[in-house]
């Protein structure tokens, strides 16, 4: 009870200390904490994560909830804030230009976590032509010389899927993983297809005296046909969709979307990041070199480590352009 008690005075004397040393800056420099933000800080992720912290810190309920407007309103929000604050925007017409892309971002990117929440959250539907026809357009993409001879089939193992019928593997992420799955097929054609021979046809690598040391006889026949012993593509694919969805609802992906999108961040830029994650992934899986598929879960762990890791830098663009990795044709 002491420990919390202690802990709770303390967070009331911090959050005191910090008003009083934000309002003494003010009539020091003239500027509130937004203007000094949008005057001292470059665009980007760093401008905009510093502006949504402090209109969400702020005392003021009209200022915390202009984090959450409908894009329409931003302009009037951003008027009630200069009035709020007692900014002439004739005096500071760039900061109100500061202050809508900042804006456009944050509630974009709010907005981009309920669209893609809905996606996950509609499942697969069979009955749906148009969910079918995706599912279609999937195998004719990464497979464009063998045609499909039935859409109950066997066939669909061979980019990944783990049965006869690809429905029930889109469970976990819903529509969202078929989104994703399709763009990158569609959008990256000639990378997702080298990603997909190279998960089905491991590559045999000589032993080392060093690696023979390491393995017994039973173990480097598991290993010994792959540098990058194969996975199953589409199951991977809608893992990764998993782990996309968990860095955005977390919002690690702030970082990354504020500093590519000049605006509000949309679905293309989700599924661009998606394509994204899947190169690295292939290539870090083969990095790896997993003894076998069992070690999945911790060949992924690594890498969601990794990804948080590059995103806690306020600089960080994962994919600026999206380019596909030339790299990765060579392997």
């Amino acid at each position: 009870f002491a420990r919390m008690f202690v802990q709770v005075c303390l967070y009331f004397y911090c959050k005191c200390l910090w008003r009083c040393l934000k309002f003494v800056v003010r009539k020091l420099t003239g500027r509130c904490e937004l203007q000094r933000i949008c005057y001292n800080t470059k665009p980007g992720a760093a401008r905009t994560m510093k502006i949504e912290a402090s209109l969400k810190g702020s005392k003021s309920k009209r200022l915390q909830t202009s984090v959450s407007v409908h894009p329409d309103a931003i302009e009037k929000t951003i008027d009630d804030i200069m009035e709020l604050k007692r900014i002439n925007p004739d005096v500071n017409p760039q900061l109100g230009v500061s202050l809508q892309a900042c804006l456009l971002q944050i509630v974009g990117y709010r907005n981009l976590i309920a669209e893609v929440e809905k996606l996950r959250r509609e499942p697969y539907d069979s009955e749906n032509p148009q969910h079918e026809e995706m599912l279609l357009k999937l195998w004719k993409c990464l497979k464009p010389n063998s045609p499909l001879k039935a859409r109950i089939s066997k066939q669909w193992c061979e980019i990944g899927f783990q049965g006869d019928d690809p429905k029930t593997d889109f469970r976990g992420m819903g529509l969202l993983g078929l989104y994703n799955l399709l763009y990158f097929a569609e959008w990256d054609t000639e990378i997702a297809q080298q990603v997909l021979s190279d998960s089905l046809q491991p590559k045999y690598r000589e032993v080392t005296k060093k690696e023979l040391s390491q393995f017994s006889k039973a173990e480097w026949e598991k290993k010994k046909f792959d540098k990058a012993i194969g996975y199953s593509f589409a199951i991977v694919g809608i893992n990764i969709t998993d782990l996309a969805y968990n860095l955005l609802v977390s919002g690690a992906l702030k970082t990354h979307f504020y500093n590519v999108a000049p605006e509000a961040p949309t679905l293309t830029h989700f599924q661009q990041t998606f394509c994204y994650l899947m190169h690295e992934f292939h290539k870090f899986w083969i990095e790896e070199d997993p003894l076998d598929i069992m070690e999945f879960n911790r060949v992924r762990e690594k890498f969601h480590k990794r990804i948080l890791k590059q995103l806690q830098n306020p600089e960080m663009a994962l994919c600026p352009h999206f380019a596909a990795s030339e790299s990765l044709m060579n392997m």
